[in-house]
């Protein structure tokens, strides 16, 4: 099996001493195994979209400038 190499910040080390019971390498693994699930069905799901990355984009300010005037007017 091939090894992974992560660096972490000081500080979450120090997080992650506080709980010597984890395999930190099995919760990595893990995460990495869901979110490469979670990535798949998107590409599933995204393949048969006719959207391009312009719409995409266009969308999204969209969705940001309807979000912003709801929260404007609060």
């Amino acid at each position: 099996m091939p090894n992974l190499t992560l660096a972490i910040s000081e500080e979450i080390k120090q997080k992650m001493a506080m709980f010597p019971e984890i395999n930190w390498s099995e919760v990595a693994r893990q995460a990495i195994i869901e979110k490469t699930k979670l990535m798949g069905h998107a590409q599933t799901l995204l393949s048969g979209s006719k959207l391009t990355e312009r719409d995409t984009v266009r969308l999204g300010e969209q969705a940001k400038l309807r979000v912003s005037k709801r929260h404007a007017k609060h």
